[in-house]
């Protein structure tokens, strides 16, 4: 019931001079705001980050085919015929940590339609049918393809969203068929759309399936050619059997690629895991840097309370000497001056609190950049904003609290 009375003196006290009180809170306001909002976006650029990684596989090491320009093309395959089945049996012939295996190849094709619509831009492409659990596909209806259709050459074709829609609208494409050229594909399953936030990550390209369409590899590579010079593979995905040993997979998967490539660099290994641990670092920077620039706010803002509370001082030093002349001792008004420099750091927390929810929403809404605040970023910043109010409101109340009372009582 004390400390109440004491809060309410304080904010009474401050509410006579509103605009001062409210201009000394603006560094409280922005600093607080700012720690919401970088710790908001890093959280939800963290949860983007792992999702994405999730979709490679954290236990997966990818090798994927070089783009190059057709005259640079012709003397690369001197030497190397480039991504091809031939690297697959060589890497498995070799690593034995390799738990499980896939591979994919883009085809070119020039029409795709079916008997309620047609899609110009859809990607045929194809793979193994283990290519779907390595990538972690969901489907909304139907199911995959399996190994016996693979290897009898079947035309099946599991197809995305985007797909779906443009081809059958609200119909459900499930025993339908669609025609990929000249041949004809029944349609077994629809995948669940991805809604990817970025089309690549640390440098390295992501595939919205939602666009695509998947046929059994075999079929491909022997029901539609290639283009001179085009390898056979655009990307071969190895399971590593533990993380441990994911670094030095990786090496040798190089190595054996590279031996059958004639030492050509026509291929590139990617290890998602890498790519998260990068990110993270990144990431780390990142809140340093921001947590700099929030803490230089709230270094401002606990100098302007200061600045503030010895204004105080000087406009009520009478009013401590009458204090003090009725009884009330040192501690007392060290206490006053303390609870109303704590009541300024608090309430201009809280707003922070409220500005940086509100900056962190308006980041996600107009930058469309995935943010979270947490409960864990809003104890903290308003533990901080406190601690600040309490740094920056000591000397102020010790100084007031050692005026001498019988000056304080004469001054004018």
């Amino acid at each position: 019931m004390k400390y109440l009375s004491e809060i309410q003196l304080a904010v009474s006290n401050l509410r006579s001079h509103k605009l001062r009180t409210f201009l000394t809170m603006l560094g409280m306001i922005f600093g607080v705001g700012a720690v919401i909002a970088m710790l908001s976006i890093g959280a939800g650029a963290e949860r983007e980050s792992l999702r994405i990684i999730d979709t490679m596989g954290l236990r997966n090491i990818i090798v994927r085919d070089r783009e190059f320009k057709d005259e640079d093309l012709k003397k690369i395959r001197e030497s190397s015929i480039g991504l091809s089945l031939r690297d697959l049996q060589a890497v498995l012939a070799v690593t034995p940590d390799v738990e499980a295996h896939s591979a994919k190849k883009r085809v070119k094709t020039f029409q795709v339609f079916s008997f309620q619509g047609k899609s110009d831009d859809s990607n045929v492409i194809g793979v193994t049918p283990s290519y779907f659990r390595l990538a972690k596909y969901e489907l909304v209806e139907g199911g995959f393809f399996a190994e016996p259709d693979e290897k009898e050459f079947e035309q099946f074709c599991v197809i995305g969203s985007r797909v779906k829609q443009k081809l059958f609208g609200h119909l459900s494409p499930i025993g339908q068929s669609i025609k990929i050229d000249k041949m004809w594909f029944a349609v077994v399953g629809v995948l669940e759309d991805l809604n990817l936030s970025k089309d690549e990550f640390e440098g390295v390209k992501l595939q919205d399936y939602s666009n695509d369409i998947y046929i059994p590899l075999a079929t491909a590579l022997k029901k539609f050619e290639l283009k001179r010079f085009e390898s056979e593979l655009d990307e071969t995905v190895f399971s590593i059997k533990n993380t441990e040993s994911l670094s030095a997979s990786a090496a040798l998967i190089s190595e054996v690629v590279s031996n059958t490539h004639g030492r050509a660099e026509d291929f590139s290994i990617i290890v998602p895991r890498e790519l998260l641990e990068q990110n993270q670092r990144t990431q780390r920077i990142f809140n340093i840097v921001m947590s700099c620039i929030a803490g230089i706010s709230l270094l401002v803002g606990g100098i302007g309370i200061m600045n503030i509370m010895l204004a105080n001082i000087l406009e009520r030093t009478r009013e401590i000497g009458v204090r003090r002349a009725v009884g009330a001792k040192r501690r007392d008004i060290w206490k006053q001056f303390l609870v109303e420099a704590l009541t300024i750091s608090c309430m201009g927390g809280m707003s922070g609190i409220l500005f940086g929810f509100g900056v962190s929403r308006i980041v996600a809404l107009y930058a469309e950049w995935s943010t979270i605040v947490t409960g864990g970023s809003i104890a903290m910043s308003f533990g901080v904003s406190a601690a600040v109010g309490v740094i920056f409101g000591i000397y102020p109340a010790v100084r007031a609290s050692r005026l001498d009372p019988v000056e304080a009582l004469r001054y004018e």
